[in-house]
């Protein structure tokens, strides 16, 4: 079994894992309540979700997810930082586990998102898991470092330094 592009893939996992971390890391749980608009989520909901999001890599073992059979699905929102981390780590873990499972052949073939009898989306699994684990990821994990700005946390750099941290990660 060739799963190259599952390699792939984790190893540009790895990589954001590592700087999501750090920024994970930096969230004071006396800022878990914070919103910066009404309509956005407070800072614990976004950092849970950064958290949460790795373990949607087990629903690519399957052809297709429908969210309407979710049931009472309730987004992760952690009650402090030792909770949060502990749980992107889990998450992690499975979200490895899962893509080390499946191979090129697999990738190649098409992933469907439903709702219902609703097709919301549907593309070669290996181009959602992309978007889906990591593109994803990177945008929450952008909205989060705002927030820590907005909250005047020091924001630890990611791709290279950021006004509170000038050398390169």
């Amino acid at each position: 079994m060739t799963n190259a592009i599952a390699q792939s893939l984790l190893a540009d996992l790895a990589r954001e894992a590592r700087l999501t971390k750090k920024i994970l890391d930096a969230v004071p749980e006396e800022q878990f309540a914070f919103r910066p608009h009404p309509k956005s989520w407070t800072i614990a909901q976004l950092a849970g979700h950064l958290a949460e999001a790795p373990m949607w890599a087990h629903g690519f073992l399957e052809d297709e997810m429908d969210f309407a059979q979710m049931g009472d699905y309730q987004p992760f929102v952690p009650k402090d930082k030792a909770e949060l981390l502990a749980t992107l780590d889990k998450n992690l873990a499975t979200c490895t586990e899962s893509l080390g499972m499946l191979d090129d052949a697999a990738m190649h073939r098409d992933w469907t998102a439903r709702m219902g009898d609703k097709v919301l989306s549907s593309s070669p699994r290996h181009e959602v898991a992309r978007d889906v684990l990591i593109h994803h990821w990177i945008q929450h994990r952008g909205q989060l470092q705002v927030c820590l700005r907005l909250c005047d946390v020091p924001v630890p750099p990611t791709y290279g330094p950021t006004a509170d941290v000038t050398e390169w990660s």
